[in-house]
């Protein structure tokens, strides 16, 4: 069973968030802030974060710094009311691994919180396997068919990224947010050049196939 760690100093949404866990087999733990959550982290095993950003003694932002200048990588689902553009970028930027707003939906948390838990597994053991494909997280290398490919970064991150939350539709905006640097001066209409070279590399894969959805952006399907 995974332990995921509540950092909510509001009583009844930490209640309610315990609940959901609880139901979909996860077994929470729960804290007010960010200085209860690290003397926890010392004492009982964690697999992800979800965590609020306005708290008391220490909010989210500090406490994400201090979770990653000590090297540790635990995913962080950062949940708050905050909704600004610059407030989602500075929690990239500290190192949290994803961002929803208040109110939280709950299918939604859940959803996010399976996907992130699966990338964190990813990494942990430096691939992933989608059928009979094998996506290589060091040599970012895909093998298929008996066949295997290095991709460039980008587009590596990218199939990565589409692979992990299988069936989800991502904007064009989100994959630049989180595959290319925010700083970039490249256009979203890079995102479609990546998945064009993408498609290209992996036409007839029986294993998956990326969709567009119009007016949307993209997502990974899994074929049967």
């Amino acid at each position: 069973m995974f332990h995921i760690l509540v950092v909510e100093d509001d009583k009844n949404t930490r209640k309610l968030m315990a609940a959901v866990l609880t139901q979909n087999g996860y077994e929470p733990i729960l804290a007010s802030d960010g200085l209860e959550a690290l003397e926890i982290l010392d004492k009982k095993h964690v697999d992800l974060i979800v965590l609020d950003i306005m708290m008391p003694r220490m909010d989210g932002y500090q406490f994400t710094e201090e979770l990653r200048a000590s090297g540790n990588e635990l995913p962080i689902l950062m949940v708050t009311a905050k909704e600004k553009p610059a407030d989602k970028k500075r929690g990239f930027l500290i190192g949290t691994d994803d961002y929803m707003t208040k109110p939280v939906d709950e299918e939604e948390m859940i959803l996010r919180i399976a996907a992130l838990l699966r990338r964190s597994r990813i990494v942990n053991e430096h691939q992933m396997t989608v059928g009979g494909t094998v996506l290589h997280y060091d040599e970012l290398s895909v093998c298929a068919g008996g066949k295997t490919q290095e991709l460039p970064k980008k587009e590596f991150l990218l199939l990565y990224k589409l692979l992990s939350y299988p069936g989800k539709i991502f904007t064009r905006r989100q994959l630049m947010d989180e595959i290319w640097d925010m700083e970039s001066e490249s256009d979203e209409r890079t995102v479609d050049v990546h998945v064009n070279r993408l498609r290209d590399r992996f036409r007839g894969n029986p294993d998956f196939e990326i969709v567009t959805v119009r007016g949307l952006g993209y997502k990974a399907v899994k074929k049967e």
